[in-house]
């Protein structure tokens, strides 16, 4: 059996070649292709937080669209300033309004922006972990109020039309730090971010789960009862982590918003929550590379099959999900463990034949 600091060594380097092959796509790739390549990588960044959460810890979050909204709307509030003409935006103009509410107005700096599309979804999570955690709310009734509070998020923001844009959402984009949205270098630029980000996550997430840190996210996951047991306040390790997972979810929304031009209601609502825990899923949970395989393998093959059978991709898609579950409930890095044994299997085989081989020949 292999050690678990092995493996993780082993899916690194598989991270790496997967880098690697990600920095060299955009020679190949049209720069239509390459926009919606990173749009991948931002879900990527987005499910290895959600992998440290459910996967490593086993706290199955639903409401990750919050998180990953609230990156998205904050950035896309200083677009929106930054684009605009007037003294409020368009839809604003249309609601009556004639000054930017004050939380507009304080990302209007795109330093506030960067750093509240991050912090503010972590202050919530650590606000929301505390109160739940520390009552022992898990499991399932977790699950469900992750799930409840992507409603109630989804409803605010479309009934607020005068401030959020309600179900149009924001959009309309047309500079970012100065620079052209349209422009194709200015898309490669971001791309090239999105893809520093995800190798930057991918490292602080697997220090994480290599550290005495991670050691006690597994031990929660696989016996919480026995490690209060011993001491350990089990509830603020699930705060932290949950924390970590939402700031990472904004972040990857904050990338996403800068590359789609637009976010809205629809986009973080309870289907695209549950779309990011399929990612992980199929990937593989408890990997970290799984996931980000698991992102961008599902997205390509939603937009391959969209693409080419635009009438029934819905069925194509539906299939390939029932093969993974039925034959792969590991997840698509369990054919890399298959394939692995397997391997080790045969050369076991070998060396018990070449030892077999050298007693006859010492016995003859």
């Amino acid at each position: 059996m292999q050690s678990f600091s092995a493996r993780l060594l082993e899916r690194k380097w598989l991270f790496l070649v997967l880098v690697i092959i990600l920095l060299l796509l955009p020679f190949f790739l049209s720069d239509f292709r390459t926009n919606l390549l990173g749009r991948y990588l931002a879900f990527a960044i987005l499910v290895i937080g959600l992998d440290l959460l459910w996967g490593y810890t086993g706290v199955l979050s639903l409401g990750h669209g919050i998180f990953f909204g609230i990156g998205a709307y904050i950035m896309a509030m200083y677009l929106t300033m930054e684009g605009m003409t007037g003294a409020v935006p368009d839809f604003m103009v249309w609601n009556g309004l004639t000054e930017l509410p004050w939380f507009w107005a304080l990302f209007s700096n795109p330093v506030f922006a960067i750093v509240g599309a991050m912090f503010i979804p972590m202050f919530l999570a650590a606000i929301l972990g505390f109160f739940t955690f520390r009552n022992r709310i898990k499991d399932v009734y977790f699950t469900i109020l992750t799930q409840a509070l992507v409603l109630v998020t989804v409803t605010l923001i479309i009934s607020q039309q005068d401030v959020t844009g309600g179900t149009n959402g924001l959009t309309s984009f047309t500079t970012v730090f100065g620079f052209s949205l349209s422009s194709p270098a200015t898309q490669q630029a971001i791309y090239y971010i999105t893809v520093g980000c995800l190798v930057a996550v991918f490292i602080l997430c697997s220090l994480l789960v290599n550290s005495r840190f991670g050691k006690a996210l597994i031990a929660i996951r696989d016996g919480e009862n026995r490690l209060r047991f011993s001491g350990y306040d089990t509830s603020m390790f699930k705060v932290l982590v949950f924390s970590i997972s939402a700031g990472i979810a904004g972040l990857a929304g904050m990338l996403f918003v800068m590359q789609v031009g637009i976010i809205s209601p629809s986009m973080i609502g309870i289907i695209p929550s549950i779309e990011m825990i399929l990612w992980v899923a199929i990937g593989g949970r408890g990997t970290l590379i799984g996931p980000v395989l698991g992102a961008i393998l599902t997205n390509s093959a939603k937009t391959f099959f969209s693409e080419t059978y635009p009438d029934a991709w819905l069925y194509f898609l539906g299939t390939v999900f029932v093969i993974i579950v039925v034959f792969l409930p590991g997840g698509l890095m369990s054919l890399v463990e298959k394939w692995k044994g397997r391997g080790g299997r045969n050369e076991s085989k070998s060396i018990k034949a070449k030892r077999s081989e050298t007693n006859h020949s010492a016995v003859g």
